[in-house]
């Protein structure tokens, strides 16, 4: 086991104990407010692009309207306070993911990146970043790409540890939520041979 999956299960285990209650109040008022389907599930690339389902909390009502549309005033609360993250550590406890590595993003994105960009994937993902605490939504995706790659170069256990501590600060700030005008983030296009292709209605092209 290396260091960096004893980091991980070290904090995501008693991480889930500890915040049960908050999950569990959180998910009730979800139901409460946007009806069944609490969480949030999608197909995301993992270690090497490979998919695995992501989990969150859901903030956004069905519906053909863009993001900005569909996300609701308790969405947004989520989103700001990052409470609807907190199933990913189900995600960090079975190795989908890591607490400190490059986000997650669609599927659909995979032939887009550079053949530098795609290196964002030699690393497990994360529920927290170097782009993330270094203006999350509120970078350009060539700025975003370019820390998620400076990352896996510079990946190390005591960054990883600057990265959460520095986390823990942002969120309590409220920091870098959403992109100009968006719900998160445009859509990346890329300039691989699928830049032009859209993502489907209902997917989250940011966090």
């Amino acid at each position: 086991m290396t260091a960096k999956r004893l980091l991980d299960l070290t904090l995501a285990l008693p991480g889930l104990a500890l915040l049960s209650p908050l999950l569990l109040l959180t998910g009730l008022v979800v139901r409460l407010a946007l009806g069944p389907g609490v969480l949030f599930r999608q197909e995301r690339p993992g270690l090497h692009g490979k998919p695995f389902t992501i989990l969150k909390f859901r903030t956004m009502r069905p519906g053909p309207e863009a993001d900005a549309q569909r996300l609701t005033p308790l969405g947004r609360f989520l989103r700001s306070t990052s409470l609807d993250e907190l199933p990913e550590l189900w995600n960090v406890l079975r190795g989908d993911m890591s607490l400190v590595g490059p986000r997650p993003l669609l599927l659909q994105y995979l032939p887009r990146y550079s053949p530098e960009q795609a290196r964002r994937h030699e690393v497990a993902p994360g529920i927290t970043g170097w782009a993330q605490v270094n203006g999350r939504n509120a970078l350009s995706w060539d700025e975003r790409l370019a820390l998620d790659v400076w990352y896996v170069d510079n990946r190390s256990l005591a960054l990883d540890l600057r990265i959460l501590a520095r986390t823990i600060a942002l969120v309590l700030r409220q920091q870098g939520i959403n992109g100009q005008g968006q719900a998160t983030m445009s859509e990346f296009m890329g300039s691989g041979p699928a830049s032009r292709n859209p993502s489907p209605n209902g997917a989250r092209p940011g966090d």
